[in-house]
């Protein structure tokens, strides 16, 4: 899981708008609003933006634009390594076509705003950033019953996973986080590729036994540390941006991303082994500003949510493909790769999800009756589709 650490990259805003140049000459020589902000451009002399056309090629409709929805997330702007990227740019062409123009969407991948925390407080207000992409450990530092999708061996599968957070059970339970937050929920992406696979360099995870004394980098997430205890490991708490100087010098053995990270952040440069193990199911979570999407038009309000679920459901087959990708990369480049048993992660499951069901009775008191719901909701739909299976493709 990539979590609240800024990532580096070149300037920012390069995102198809060539760095924001016409914006930012206008803002910045009137002193008015930052580049990104919500408020409409002026302009002083109509020569002036004739020549400001002329040179930057800006379109009318680009003018016209009444609303700015600034998105930031923490992966590349590269649109063939990770889903975030390819899913937003779809998303910015919808937008901007359904509305001719008058939303602009500007999207700032690697961390170019700040880091999530960061990012996700000031979209809060929804005045320099109005949208965010959070991973789960962050998502559950500003909406804490998110906590129970960080629970182990929670899907069977991804399309069970898909069908579950495209769910109305999933909408209903995302909705409070609107008064908890002031972020109002968009859509889930896949982090990397959703299920994730442990990499060290201390030996390949084949048993819940080899993992016994293994110290494992985790995010700030009292939910994560209780799974990784409760199969023998030691969680150690790292920043993102400190992982490859952690696992360099030894402070931490292993950690566990999607094989999709592993591969696109070069991981296998610094641990030997690793094992696709599933245990978790990383996620990004995108929403906006509440009180920026309350002074929409309703239209312009539908067509933001229908573009996301547009723009989410493509983001699904990326990611998969970047874990199908990141996986055949890593067998090639890690010293040892292995995909865990179904036997082995029953096994697993068997011991970590009482602990963490303690756990969450522990921290939530009533409130993980929730949980219970929400599993039983995962197994409704996965026999839902099981059952489809067998009546439309084999009975």
């Amino acid at each position: 899981m990539i979590d609240a650490v800024r990532m580096s990259c070149p300037s920012s805003g390069e995102t198809g708008r060539a760095c924001n140049l016409f914006e930012s000459s206008v803002h910045d020589d009137r002193g008015g609003p930052e580049p990104g902000t919500s408020a409409r451009p002026h302009f002083r002399g109509g020569w002036l933006a004739g020549l400001l056309m002329a040179l930057f090629g800006v379109t009318s409709a680009a003018q016209a634009a009444d609303y700015t929805m600034t998105i930031a997330h923490l992966y590349p702007d590269d649109l063939t390594n990770n889903e975030t990227a390819p899913a937003l740019k779809h998303f910015e062409q919808l937008v901007e076509t359904a509305t001719g123009g008058a939303v602009q969407v500007e999207v700032f991948g690697n961390g170019a705003l700040g880091g999530e925390v960061e990012a996700a407080q000031q979209a809060r207000a929804g005045k320099t950033i109005q949208s965010v992409m959070l991973g789960s450990g962050t998502q559950a530092s500003f909406y804490r019953n998110y906590e129970m999708i960080t629970a182990p061996f929670l899907f069977p599968d991804y399309r069970t996973a898909w069908a579950f957070f495209d769910s109305a059970w999933f909408a209903e339970f995302m909705k409070p986080m609107v008064a908890e937050s002031g972020l109002r929920y968009l859509g889930t992406l896949d982090d990397g590729g959703g299920f994730v696979a442990f990499a060290n360099n201390k030996r390949l995870i084949k048993t819940v036994e080899d993992l016994k004394g293994m110290r494992i980098r985790v995010e700030e997430n009292q939910a994560h540390m209780t799974i990784m205890r409760a199969l023998g490991a030691a969680p150690t708490p790292l920043p993102w941006g400190e992982l490859q100087t952690g696992l360099a010098t030894g402070l931490v053995d292993g950690h566990f991303h999607a094989p999709g990270v592993n591969d696109i952040f070069k991981l296998y440069d610094v641990t030997d082994y690793t094992t696709w193990s599933g245990h978790v199911y990383n996620t990004i979570t995108w929403s906006v500003s509440e009180a920026w999407f309350k002074d929409l038009p309703r239209d312009y309000q539908e067509i933001i949510v229908a573009s996301a679920r547009e723009a989410v459901a493509m983001a699904h087959g990326i990611a998969t493909q970047i874990t199908v990708v990141g996986w055949v990369n890593s067998c090639e480049k890690f010293k040892e790769c292995h995909v865990l048993s179904d036997a082995e992660k029953m096994r697993m499951r068997d011991i970590a999800q009482p602990i963490y069901r303690d756990w969450l009775v522990e921290e939530f008191g009533p409130k993980a009756k929730l949980f219970d719901d929400m599993r039983a909701e995962i197994d409704r739909i996965h026999q839902s589709q099981r059952q489809a299976n067998l009546e439309r493709y084999l009975d």
